[in-house]
């Protein structure tokens, strides 16, 4: 046994790991060293990239100040959105603590870019639960007077290829004629599909952009952010939308939202949460500049964080029988770690190890329950200091058919190994 192996055996099992639990961990942790080194690069990469918009827009101490009311000529709320314009390769930014979740992000963004008589292209099957009564495709839509199908909107959607690529023939074709948005979602939602890459929504953004000039491209970049070296507005999307208390917030700020992209796109949205009229120069910051700003700057390295122990958890299971996705050894678009337990009790039961292993209410069991926006029942493991916070480690995962556990986050790669050890211990 080699000292490493015999150091990560002695430090887990203190902690309710076996001793058979403990020494398969770090045979797969030493055999992980080269997908964590990849990861460094691309954590390398990300990082200096933040550093760099910092710099280059003279971020001062004089932006971590604070305004109430309204919040008229915030200079620090004005830097922050040019920091993150800058990061994400786009014209212009809208990032506000007022906005409490990434489907109210996405759901402006989409807002803010269709009209009457418009189409709302989903390329990549129905988008996630939480955004169909937004749209207007929730079974529960009947009495929904406020979703953009009942203002005009036309929804359509082309389903992923059986290998979870884009159907380039369906779309393209489709485009030719399309007025208004063609929609990708990054990440894999409750779906059994692996998130897409970066390379994979520029590729789709230039094929379409030649077909048709006029189609917005708009990406949910939820769970996204920072897992590969380019964004999706890098690469041709024309906005995208996410959640400060996932990838790009760091683990450090306590809620909030972005939309970068298109100025005009982004300052459509703007109006849509705020008014007509009145739309990005109203917002007060009352002080969470500071959280804004910090959780940018370390995001890349908690993204890493996250992605260090979903490898773990992928590689782990495996060597254990149980089938996951994506594979330790595949190139990751997003942060979400799915194990497919084919059991509602070891799903229930797996879950439960997380809540058991987080710093928050870890004495607590967690139970399915019927959550807002969700069609099936839920179960959720989220002992996290933020509430909801996918940066921070948590799991969830509907009650239905092959029970799909759904992992993502871990501030600390260390809590996630303990936890996919003591699952199995």
């Amino acid at each position: 046994m080699t000292d490493r192996a015999a150091l990560f055996k002695e430090t887990y099992t203190r902690y309710g790991v076996s001793e058979t639990a403990a020494s398969r961990g770090a045979a797969v942790d030493i055999a992980l060293d080269g997908e964590y080194n990849r990861i460094d690069s691309i954590v390398t990469y990300n990082e200096l990239k933040v550093l760099d918009a910092f710099r280059k827009e003279k971020f001062s101490d004089v932006h971590l100040g604070l305004t109430t009311g309204y919040g008229y000529d915030d200079i620090g709320r004005e830097k922050i959105e040019a920091v993150f314009a800058r990061v994400f390769g786009a014209e212009s930014a809208y990032v506000r603590y007022q906005i409490s979740s990434g489907t109210q992000s996405i759901s402006a963004m989409l807002w803010g870019a269709l009209r009457p008589g418009d189409t709302l292209l989903s390329v990549t099957g129905k988008p996630y639960d939480t955004l169909a009564s937004t749209i207007g495709i929730s079974s529960d839509d009947k009495d929904n007077d406020m979703s953009l199908v009942r203002f005009g909107v036309l929804y359509e959607q082309i389903e992923l290829l059986p290998d979870g690529k884009f159907d380039f023939d369906k779309i393209l074709d489709r485009v030719k004629t399309l007025k208004g948005v063609v929609f990708i979602q990054k990440s894999r939602g409750y779906t059994d599909r692996a998130a897409l890459l970066c390379e994979d929504i520029g590729e789709l953004a230039r094929r379409v952009r030649e077909i048709n000039p006029d189609v917005i491209i708009a990406v949910d970049n939820c769970y996204g952010e920072f897992c590969e070296r380019y964004e999706p507005t890098e690469l041709g999307a024309d906005v995208c939308a996410g959640s400060l208390i996932k990838n790009p917030g760091g683990g450090i700020c306590k809620t909030g939202g972005y939309i970068v992209g298109r100025s005009d796109l982004t300052e459509n949205a703007a109006r849509h949460l705020t008014a007509p009229g009145l739309g990005s120069e109203v917002g007060p910051t009352l002080g969470f500049n500071r959280d804004i700003a910090m959780g940018l700057f370390v995001a890349p390295r908690q993204v890493g964080e996250c992605l260090k122990g979903a490898v773990f958890a992928a590689k782990f299971f495996e060597e254990s029988g149980y089938k996951t996705s994506p594979k330790s050894d595949e190139v990751r678009g997003d942060i979400v770690q799915t194990l497919i337990f084919e059991d509602e009790e070891k799903m229930k039961d797996f879950v439960g190890k997380i809540q058991m292993v987080s710093p928050v209410d870890s004495f607590v069991t967690p139970e399915p329950w019927d959550m807002p926006g969700y069609e099936d029942q839920v179960v959720m493991a989220a002992g996290t200091f933020v509430q909801g916070a996918t940066t921070e480690l948590s799991c969830d995962g509907p009650i239905k058919p092959p029970y799909i556990a759904y992992l993502q986050g871990g501030l600390v790669s260390q809590q996630i190994k303990l936890a996919s050890m003591a699952a199995l211990s």
